[in-house]
């Protein structure tokens, strides 16, 4: 069966350009007209059935930015390559920080957008292959955590001593910093290592499924209740309950949730007598739920009960000693000798560099995926910076633009804190530089002012073409001509250089 692949964009003829050449690379194409239509068919027919999807960036109602948020909000991990014909190299840098996993250039060459989709696709296949393999393997132990930071260590000596005791447990910290993977290793260095780890992700849970789903139900209960379900916390029972996010459980809910962890019994939806449950319970979160329990959106009485011992796991930006562990942990569980020809076996220094300057807001899921993904796609046997283009457009400001001139994107961040710099080399032609030379981030008026002056020598002064490779009108770009004090018929890169 053909993969699908779901196009999302307003231009009806943009949409069947795309749907034919999709078709004529062997997918089978699914179209969307807008921002809603594509999350509305990604829940009609099921995140699973979609393989990759096409999206462009600058549409009326929810643009692409807002499609990629909405897919990280319902934790949606389908590839998406963004596609765009202006607005900008900082909205192409907003959109990889969201999760884009490539990008094209309008109009996108057919061969330029087969590479992107078999990419995104071989990727995606070897991260389903990686899950499953997750998932078959045994229990987990400290000794698996990789880590040489101080802040760790403390981690791993509080949850040492949790192992040994039954009380409730709630690990707070970032998505994507490992709570689940602490929570793994208490229940594979205790006596209930042999028992059932049963994980929950409140937030991922319908409102109206999430006591259902927790507590069970009987058949018949409520319309769609065609068989009795006996919920994660009776499926748990003698072993491990983890309840994830719990700070997005719905008020009412967390009611019942009182009486199951204080007295040990559920009620399943529809039925007339309680169910008596042994687990041990571990709750995780990345909220302040002090906060929460002070804006009225958690009970208090439910919170002290979780947070009996509490475990804050830090972000990846406070542990960076641990980056290069964790990247050559990553990049050993990567399989290339079996799926995708030779392996990789080292990565450059000027890489690990990189990835230690890196602030990584999603954390190790993060840096898990961005290597994964390098190891992938890598042609040699070894990474580089060139195996990291999401990496490097925030770090360094440089995206590559479709194969042709690369240039520096106005990133909107700080500058990162990390290992000291080598002054970055002068510019060449097709480079504008994102920083200054004192680290810091340029105005946005000098970077517009050197890509009009490389678009005029780019395109020989062809002013009509420069208008419409910069994405705005012929008029808009005399006016700022004028504003910059740049005369139109004598632009030529030898009267504009700096």
């Amino acid at each position: 069966m053909a993969a699908s692949i779901l196009i999302v964009d307003d231009d009806p003829v943009q949409r069947r350009l795309l749907q034919s050449a999709v078709i004529r690379f062997g997918y089978d194409a699914v179209m969307a007209e807008g921002g809603e239509a594509a999350l509305a068919a990604l829940e009609a027919r099921g995140a699973g059935d979609i393989a990759a999807i096409i999206l462009d960036l600058v549409m009326p109602g929810l643009d692409g930015l807002g499609v990629l948020q909405a897919m990280r909000e319902r934790d949606i991990a389908i590839p998406v390559i963004v596609q765009t014909a202006q607005g900008g190299i900082d909205i192409v840098v907003s959109a990889m920080r969201a999760g884009a996993f490539d990008f094209v250039v309008k109009p996108a060459s057919p061969e330029r957008l087969r590479v992107a989709i078999s990419s995104a696709l071989k990727v995606e296949a070897l991260e389903v292959e990686q899950r499953r393999s997750a998932k078959r393997g045994g229990s987990v132990s400290f000794k698996d955590i990789v880590t040489r930071s101080p802040a760790m260590d403390r981690v791993i000596r509080l949850a040492q001593k949790a192992a040994a005791s039954k009380i409730p447990i709630l690990i707070e910290g970032e998505s994507g910093v490992g709570k689940e993977l602490v929570a793994r290793a208490i229940q594979g260095s205790g006596e209930r290592k042999s028992k059932p780890f049963v994980t929950v992700n409140c937030g991922a849970i319908p409102d109206n499924l999430v006591e259902s789903i927790l507590f069970g139900h009987e058949k018949g209960s409520f319309t769609g209740a065609t068989d009795k379900h006996t919920g994660k916390f009776v499926e748990a029972h003698s072993g491990t309950l983890f309840l994830d996010e719990i700070g997005d459980l719905p008020l009412d809910v967390q009611v019942k949730l009182l009486r199951a962890v204080q007295d040990g019994e559920v009620d399943p939806v529809g039925g007339k007598s309680t169910v008596r449950v042994d687990i041990r319970l571990i709750s995780a979160t990345h909220r302040d739920l002090l906060q929460q329990v002070k804006d009225g959106k958690f009970r208090e009485d439910l919170f002290y009960r979780l947070n009996v011992y509490p475990i804050v796991v830090p972000p990846l930006r406070d542990r960076r000693a641990d980056i290069p562990y964790l990247v050559r942990h990553f990049m050993a569980r990567v399989d290339l000798g079996k799926n995708a020809g030779p392996g990789i076996n080292a990565i450059s220094e000027g890489a690990l560099a990189m990835l230690a300057a890196y602030d990584w807001p999603g954390n190790i899921r993060q840096l898990e995926n961005a290597v994964f993904r390098a190891s992938v796609l890598c042609e040699g046997d070894m990474l580089t910076e060139e195996e990291f283009p999401q990496i490097r457009a925030q770090v360094e400001g440089v995206v590559d633009l479709d194969g042709g001139s690369r240039v520096a994107a106005a990133a909107g961040s700080e500058a990162l804190p990390g290992p000291a710099q080598a002054p970055a080399p002068a510019p060449s032609f097709g480079i504008v530089k994102a920083l200054d030379d004192r680290g810091n981030v340029r105005p946005l008026a000098d970077i517009e002012l050197e890509m009009i002056r490389l678009a005029i020598d780019h395109y020989q002064g062809q002013m009509s073409e420069v208008a419409r490779r910069l994405g705005i009108g012929r008029s808009t770009l005399y006016r700022k001509l004028k504003e910059y004090g740049i005369d139109p018929e004598t632009g030529r890169s030898d009267r504009l250089a700096s």
